[in-house]
């Protein structure tokens, strides 16, 4: 923290009780309210000690330490603005980031989490979400968060720490969980894949909830055992970090020549797109995204059956299903 630490506590507490006028006012909490009392009490400040805004001449570095107290008054209220940060960045790429509040409140939500819940959150990034989980549950014990870069987990808990939480921090690669810590009730990802890693239907209680974002949207998945699950996607859009270390799927150089201009830039039509990647071409998409009314990402699906993961729009038996990885 800075030299001006009463006036920089001052700047937090009026700005965090600002963003959650702002995300109260945009319905994020209406099935769930507990989760506002969350976002008051957790101070989003301590986990971004320094974070990048993009500007004309690249991004610039904002951190809590300036020498500068108009720097460290912009630091303080740019952490409690309702947009994503960027927190790290490796030879110009985003590595990692803080999540747009209002859309962490719109998963929390989702999750369904209930009194006495285990948690598994994978993609641990600064540790704000499992302080805000940690904060719900009332007890560190229940939460777990796992990342692949040990200097991401090694800072995740010790912003934890500076807010006065202790949950579980572990280093390892998101798609295999955290079997030593399972079983978990609920499991949330906060970052992009490609599909339902199945060790997280091995690890998840049955009748438990798994959300995770897929091809640019959100799917809550329920868990029927260890081999199966299924779910919908919520009408969110997310856009998040790829999950490292999976196993990504080889860019496949997607032409949409000859489409409608119009198409290209319909967020539906760009989420088809995303979730049939390798098993539809953009032509064919576009002929079955006009066909079946242009539909939302809520129409669709995803159901993981043995070995087999398909998504699929309005029912898992078709007539339209496309394999995952």
């Amino acid at each position: 923290m800075g030299p001006c630490d009463t006036e920089t506590e001052r700047l937090a507490a009026a700005a965090r009780a600002a963003l959650v006028r702002e995300i109260d006012a945009g319905g994020a909490w209406s099935g769930d309210p507990v989760w506002r009392e969350a976002f008051a009490a957790v101070p989003r400040h301590l986990f971004v000690p320094y974070y990048y805004v993009a500007g004309p001449h690249g991004y610039e570095r904002r951190w809590g330490e300036s020498p500068d107290a108009e720097a460290r008054a912009r630091w303080v209220r740019g952490a409690y603005e309702d947009v994503p940060l960027v927190t790290r960045l490796r030879d110009g790429e985003l590595v990692s980031s803080s999540s747009q509040p209002s859309l962490m409140a719109r998963m929390l939500v989702a999750l369904e989490v209930a009194d006495g819940h285990r948690v598994l959150e994978v993609g641990a990034g600064t540790g704000y979400n499992a302080a805000l989980l940690a904060h719900r549950l009332g007890d560190d014990r229940l939460v777990t968060t796992v990342d692949l870069e040990p200097e991401i987990t090694e800072s995740a808990r010790q912003h934890l720490a500076a807010a006065g939480h202790h949950p579980a921090v572990v280093t390892g690669d998101g798609t295999r969980g955290v079997p030593e810590r399972a079983p978990f009730d609920r499991i949330v990802a906060t970052c992009e894949l490609s599909t339902v890693p199945r060790a997280w239907l091995a690890q998840c209680r049955p009748g438990g909830r798994i959300l995770t974002p897929l091809a640019t949207g959100l799917l809550a998945l329920t868990v029927r055992d260890a081999t199966g699950g299924e779910g919908r996607f919520l009408p969110t859009a997310a856009y998040f970090v790829p999950l490292r270390g999976e196993r990504r799927r080889a860019p496949d150089g997607i032409s949409l020549a000859g489409l409608p201009g119009g198409a290209r830039e319909q967020e539906s039509f760009r989420f088809l797109l995303a979730l049939t990647r390798g098993a539809l071409d953009p032509q064919e998409a576009y002929a079955l995204w006009e066909r079946e009314g242009m539909p939302e990402r809520e129409r669709y699906g995803v159901t993981v059956g043995g070995e087999h993961v398909w998504a699929w729009l309005d029912e898992p038996e078709g007539p339209y299903a496309w394999p995952l990885p």
